[in-house]
């Protein structure tokens, strides 16, 4: 097996050059996102872009429009994404906090969440996440606090 760093695996299946023989110590993709159909569009050292089809049948509420907590957690995946690029063997992370505002509805379109870090530390980290419809309107910006754990607080996770 080659073990590869997770931003250098995550390029390798967005690229599609991914082979059985590569792996990394994060599990990707990840079982929230295939069930949900979020894919993967973009990843840098610390930022990341997913994308869903998002459709009032499947993710609707009972208003008629997709769900608020569907796009949080498409903001969250793509800020767990983008934080875990920066994380090595043997570390973990959590979401210690996470806000979001919501701009306007959506109904059906191809959603994108792009998330880049406002701070990054040692141990905090905050990212900003902004999700945006297809027509490339603001639907909604998430700010969250993570925390990387090491040592013996990332064991087990």
């Amino acid at each position: 097996m080659e073990k590869l760093s997770v931003l250098d695996y995550l390029n390798h299946l967005i690229n599609g050059t991914l082979t059985p023989d590569m792996c990394t110590h994060m599990q990707y993709p990840t079982p929230i996102s295939l069930t949900l159909g979020i894919g993967l569009v973009e990843a840098g050292t610390g930022t990341a872009t997913v994308k869903i089809d998002a459709s009032k049948e499947i993710h609707g509420n009972q208003q008629g429009t997709v769900h608020g907590g569907l796009i949080c957690e498409l903001a969250d995946a793509a800020i767990g994404t983008a934080h875990s690029t920066t994380i090595a063997e043997g570390e973990s992370f959590t979401s210690i906090e996470l806000k979001i505002n919501f701009y306007r509805p959506v109904f059906n379109s191809v959603l994108l969440a792009t998330a880049k870090p406002l701070q990054s530390g040692n141990t905090i980290s905050h990212y900003i996440c902004e999700v945006t419809r297809e027509d490339g309107k603001v639907v909604a910006i998430v700010t969250s606090t993570v925390m990387t754990l090491k040592g013996d607080k990332a064991l087990g996770r």
